[in-house]
This record gives structure tokens, C-alpha cells and sequence, in this order.
């Protein structure tokens, strides 16, 4: 949803795609991302079987004789996820992809609202100091009509004073109307990615403030926490949690391991391949947690705990949606109202 091109600036849009590209936050989200993609990965790998190639040489030495012995073969491993604790990590680490790509989002968000107010803070700063130039001049040229009438004797000199005190006081504005022009130019920078002062010539030439559209699509509040990555991302790490407890608990009981070899053995390196004897093994085993001084239970109530926490930070997540989004809804009408007003005014 390009949402700035409503306002019709061709400089804001142009700035917003060098942010998308050159934002240094949003390019360590970007790279959040492609790890929790690449640690899925790694955490899925386990529920399959391993495979390795092996080869080895030895030799033994005694007072009658001496004698070598080769041999290469493949060697296999599988762990049978009998109680889903492999396939709930899998869940729990693509829960954490996805709460990864909301993040992305929620700092795209941000980043374009940040972008979009810093150059609305400059246009608004060259505009104020376009115009506190202008009524300098005017007020200059009051102060010299006020000395001239003073000098006829048509006002006192404490008009003269008004004049000077009137001039003096827009002229005390406009270093403090620099600045925050400055600081603006510069925060535009940042978010570009660049140094401070790179967007200096870009925006030298003042433009008009840009104007929203007198009105805008306004939904319900329940739609838009839908729309919001933050509540995407919170749910989305409650669930990885809930994923997580599933892990522990299958830690409390059995585990089923395979595994298996196959290759060949020789009294020489040559005739490894040619005449050497096949050997092949298979074997498995079953392991079950007798005793552990309690470890894997306070595991997991560690998690459980740790999916309380979860849970809570998403209510809270939620809450404080809601507040901005009714604040923001509040503040949208009394605007409008504050709007009516001035122009009447």
C-alpha cells in the first residue's frame, strides 16, 4: 500500500525507495530473516537420516608377524521422532521465520512513516523560514517608516521601539528555525543510509508542503490490528513458544535411534575394491530417562513459563495496538474539526 503516493511528491517518493534500499535497520531485519530462515533449515535436517562415508587403515605389530588392514564403507544414523519432538521444533522454528518477516515489516512500516515526516519537517521549516524572511523585510521597512514619522514628530519614539522589538524578535527565530532545518536534512539522511548532509543539495530548493487528501479510508480498529506487524509478530513468537513446550515435553520419554553401516575390508589398499570382504551392520536402540535429578521436567517448566511470558507480551501487544489506533481514530476527527476551524478562521 504506497500510501505516500496520495500525496503527490515525486521528491518523497524518489527519497522513500533510496530509504527501502539503503536503510541499514531495515537491512538487519532483511538479515534476521535469512537466519531464521537458514536455522529452520538446520533444525528440519534432523528429522531426516545422516549419511558419511568412511575409510580408515590400520595396523598391528607383533614378535611372530605384523599385519595391515583396510577398509571404506557408508555409515547411516536416523533418530525416529516417535513423539513429534523433532516435527515441533520444525513448528516452532517456522513460527520464528514468520514472527522474523513481521518484524521486517513492522521496521518497513516505521521507516516509511520516519522518512515521510523527516522531509515533511523540512519543507515545514523552509516554508517558516520563508516566511519569518518575509516579514523581517516588512518589519524592517516599518522601522524605518516609525523613525522617519518619529523624526517628523507624528509618533513617539516608543513606536520606534515596537517597530525595533518586533523586528528583533522575528530575527531571534530564524537561527533556531535553521537548525531545526539542519536537523532535519540530517535525520532524512540517516534513514537513507547516508551521512549526514548527502540530501543537502537535493533538497536545497524549497517546495511546497505536501497535502493529504481531505479525507482518507478509515477502517475499524478490529481490521486494523489484522494489518499490524507488531500483533503479527507477537502471535507469531506465542505460537513458536507453544512449539517449544511440545519439544520439551517429547524430551521425557523414549527415543528410538538407528543405525547401520555398510563396506568392504582388505589386508591391502589394492584389493580393497577388487577381492576385498563385504561387511554390513544394523542396529538399534532404545533409550528412556530413568533418572535425572528432574531436569528434563524443570525443562519443561521452563518453557511453559517462558510461554506464560509469551502470552502475555501478546495481550499486551494487542492492548497497546488498540490504544494508538483509537488515539489515532480520535485524533483524525478533532483535526478535521481543528481544520474547519482555521480555514472559517
Amino acid at each position: 500500500n504506497a500510501w505516500w503516493r496520495q500525496l503527490n511528491d515525486a521528491t518523497l517518493s524518489a527519497l522513500i525507495d533510496s530509504a527501502v534500499s539503503g536503510n541499514l535497520d531495515l537491512q538487519s531485519a532483511q538479515s534476521r530473516v535469512r537466519q531464521a530462515r537458514a536455522q529452520r533449515g538446520v533444525i528440519n535436517a534432523d528429522r531426516y537420516p545422516a549419511l558419511s562415508a568412511v575409510a580408515g587403515a590400520s595396523s598391528t605389530h607383533t614378535d611372530a608377524n605384523s599385519s595391515e588392514l583396510y577398509n571404506a564403507g557408508l555409515d547411516a544414523s536416523w533418530e525416529l521422532d516417535l513423539f513429534g519432538g523433532k516435527r515441533r521444533a520444525t513448528e516452532a522454528a517456522s513460527a520464528e521465520v514468520q514472527a522474523s518477516e513481521a518484524e521486517l515489516r513492522d521496521v518497513l512500516v516505521t521507516l516509511l512513516a520516519d522518512v515521510a515526516l523527516a522531509y515533511l519537517d523540512v519543507r515545514v521549516y523552509q516554508a517558516r523560514l520563508a516566511s519569518a524572511e518575509a516579514s523581517l523585510a516588512n518589519q524592517l521597512e516599518a522601522l524605518d517608516l516609525a523613525r522617519w514619522r518619529a523624526q517628523a514628530g507624528l509618533v513617539t519614539q516608543l513606536d520606534v521601539e515596537q517597530a525595533q522589538y518586533a523586528a528583533d524578535q522575528t530575527r531571534a527565530q530564524m537561527p533556531v528555525l535553521r537548525s531545526g532545518l539542519q536537523q532535519s536534512l540530517h535525520r532524512v539522511a540517516v534513514l537513507l543510509g547516508q551521512t549526514p548532509g548527502s540530501v543537502q543539495q537535493q533538497l536545497a530548493t524549497a517546495a511546497p508542503i505536501p497535502a493529504a487528501p481531505d479525507s482518507l479510508l478509515v477502517g475499524v480498529p478490529a481490521s486494523a490490528l489484522q494489518q499490524r506487524p507488531d500483533v503479527r509478530q507477537a502471535e507469531r513468537l506465542l505460537a513458536a513458544q507453544t512449539a517449544q513446550v511440545g519439544v520439551a515435553t517429547a524430551a521425557l520419554y523414549p527415543s528410538l535411534n538407528l543405525n547401520g553401516s555398510i563396506g568392504v575390508e582388505a589386508l591391502s589398499a589394492g584389493d580393497l575394491f577388487d577381492s576385498g570382504s563385504g561387511i554390513s551392520t544394523l542396529a538399534g536402540q532404545l533409550a528412556q530417562p530413568l533418572f535425572n535429578a528432574g531436569k528434563l521436567r524443570r525443562a519443561v517448566d521452563v518453557q511453559e513459563e517462558r510461554l506464560q511470558q509469551a502470552h502475555l507480551a501478546y495481550r499486551s501487544t494487542v492492548l497497546g495496538a488498540l490504544e494508538e489506533t483509537e488515539n489515532a481514530l480520535v485524533s483524525y476527527v478533532n483535526e478535521h474539526q481543528h481544520r474547519d476551524a482555521l480555514r472559517s478562521a
